[in-house]
């Protein structure tokens, strides 16, 4: 077979060991040829590839980012391309399509599957929001800087008596703040799924400043947003991409809470810090199955699908599954931390 692979949408942890899984099993155990396409579909489209042989991929592992490159595409570009798919895949003469990316990125492996592109999909975003995977690699390692920077920052909010607002990934569902501000002790934690109440974060403040713990840290989700008319908030604009521009809610919530408590609050926004470096062992080990797995659905002709953790087991699951809805944090899991507002 001759199988290509692409990563694309935001970079994550455990992008090349996926890369390298496929690597290894389509050319060392099934003789296949490998390609790669630079830069996401961009590189699919303008037929920018390179061949990738097992000393293309040595050493990467362990390796953040991903040696082939990525971007996002305009939906536009994605649909011409569907039309012509046909014409796109005798040109390259492909066999298996392997995409690699989030819920974006499998909307548009599953429009290209639907047009006659022979695609397994595997899913990854440091979010953990595809709801037909039980978890989803690159995760494992967001939250792990989270709750890092979450315990280096308690020392230094308790040394100055301050509030500490760490902001974290999480447009539209809050795993990440949920998981780290639970793995930190975070004091408050708000996720876009429960819009927060302002007056509850300071009136929580107060009790520990009372208590004689003169510090607190709050964890929220880029995405969080208070409940309506309890504190000022602006919605930002759509992107090309369909994405809205967050307006930065760690900012305005560190000035709210220092305006209403006269107690010195700063914010903290780790960013796309939360994207690189190395992954964990539980992610590389999750990235590896995903990729063996997706070259074995390749060979036996189960196109249209997408790896997927249910339990322990990898399994193979419809692209139409991956991105019918997101997978966002439940009441149950909100309950279990008395720290969500």
């Amino acid at each position: 077979m001759r199988i290509g692979v692409l990563t694309a949408g935001g970079d994550c942890p455990g992008l090349n060991a996926v890369i390298r899984s496929v690597v290894h099993r389509a050319v060392v155990d099934h003789g296949d040829e490998v390609i790669g396409f630079e830069d996401g579909f961009k590189g699919l489209l303008e037929a920018r590839y390179r061949k990738l042989d097992i000393d293309a991929v040595s050493g990467i592992l362990a390796r953040g980012g991903t040696i082939l490159g990525s971007s996002r595409l305009e939906r536009g570009k994605l649909r011409e391309a569907a039309a012509n798919a046909d014409q796109l895949r005798r040109d390259l003469n492909l066999d298996a399509l392997i995409p690699i990316g989030g819920e974006g990125t499998l909307t548009a492996a599953h429009m290209l599957s639907e047009a006659g592109i022979p695609v397994v999909g595997v899913p990854k975003t440091i979010d953990n929001d595809i709801s037909a995977t039980d978890r989803t690699f690159g995760f494992d390692t967001a939250v792990m800087v989270a709750t890092e920077a979450i315990d280096r920052l308690k020392t230094t909010a308790e040394s100055h008596q301050r509030v500490m607002v760490v902001e974290v990934m999480g447009r539209h569902a809050g795993w990440i703040a949920l998981e780290a501000g639970i793995a930190g002790g975070a004091h408050g934690i708000c996720i876009p799924e429960r819009p927060f109440q302002i007056d509850r974060l300071c009136e929580m403040v107060r009790e520990r400043f009372a208590r004689g713990k003169k510090f607190a840290v709050v964890c929220v989700a880029e995405g969080a947003r208070p409940a309506e008319g309890t504190m000022p908030y602006e919605r930002g604009e759509i992107d090309a991409y369909g994405h809205e521009r967050f307006t930065g809610i760690g900012n305005r919530l560190a000035v709210e809470l220092e305006k209403r408590l006269g107690t010195e609050a700063r914010q903290v926004i780790l960013g796309h810090v939360q994207r690189g470096g190395t992954p964990t062992a539980y992610d590389r080990v999750l990235a590896t199955r995903f990729g063996w797995h997706a070259v074995e659905a390749a060979h036996r002709g189960e196109f249209g699908n997408m790896t997927a953790l249910r339990g322990n087991e990898i399994v193979m699951a419809p692209l139409a599954d991956a991105t019918s809805e997101l997978k966002t944090v439940p009441q149950h899991r909100m309950d279990e931390s008395e720290a969500v507002y």
